[in-house]
């Protein structure tokens, strides 16, 4: 049997963008667009509607923004998984977007098989981080003004020497496959580990754990010790 096709709202406050995605995402088989969205307020309206799996986001539409709009979405029962889309560099926004709960951040210019496979990975529950973004959250948590709470350190502290090692790769942006693969275990126990590991550090998704490991190797707060 062929699992329905993963839906995708597209919210963008331009009207040439949106056809572009519109026509990426129709050449994929398994990934369909079930609604769109010019401005932030009817995107809320829209998604509620629609319950898409995905949402394409843009961070800067008028009214509310794509921030506003992922913190609204944040709170819905079942929320769908949020993909930042920019042309900016993001810096100060980055940990708002993560802090609101986005599941990834990608460029407008991110070829179309990157595009759909970051659909995919994200509708799996999984996060994406397009190189460039990645460069730019690296520069933004190394300010020193991001530096890792007595609370989130004793939260490292109670994970397991495996879960460290999960968490090292997560935030190097690998996917569950890739972290089996370099840890020698099944994705579905990279699964596991993941999820224990979000409800030990108290966040919500792989971003926000990947942001807190990027800090926390920044600032020198990076756990060693065995469990």
């Amino acid at each position: 049997m062929t699992p329905p096709a993963i839906s995708v709202l597209v919210a963008d406050d331009d009207a040439m963008v949106r056809t572009h995605l519109r026509t990426i995402v129709g050449t994929a088989p398994d990934i369909e667009i079930v609604g769109e969205a010019s401005d932030g307020e009817t995107a809320v309206t829209r998604i509620r509607e629609c319950l898409p799996d995905v949402v394409l986001l843009d961070i800067f539409m008028p009214g509310k923004d794509g921030l506003a709009v992922a913190r609204d979405l944040a709170k819905l029962p079942t929320p769908p998984e949020v993909v930042i889309l920019t042309t900016f560099a993001l810096d100060a926004h980055v940990e708002e977007a993560v802090r609101a709960g986005a599941s990834g951040f990608l460029r407008k210019d991110t070829p179309p098989r990157d595009l759909l496979q970051a659909i995919r990975v994200v509708a799996a529950g999984e996060a994406v981080l397009s190189p460039s973004v990645t460069r730019r959250i690296l520069d933004f948590v190394q300010d020193g003004e991001n530096a890792i709470t007595l609370v989130e350190r004793e939260r490292l502290l109670t994970l397991t020497r495996r879960e460290r090692e999960v968490l090292a790769l997560v935030g190097q942006g690998l996917t569950n496959t890739e972290i089996a693969g370099q840890l020698h275990m099944s994705p579905s126990t990279v699964k596991l580990h993941v999820s224990r590991l979000l409800g030990k550090l108290d966040v919500t998704n792989r971003v926000q754990a990947a942001l807190l490991a990027y800090r926390a190797r920044a600032t020198g707060a990076e756990p060693v010790e065995e469990a």
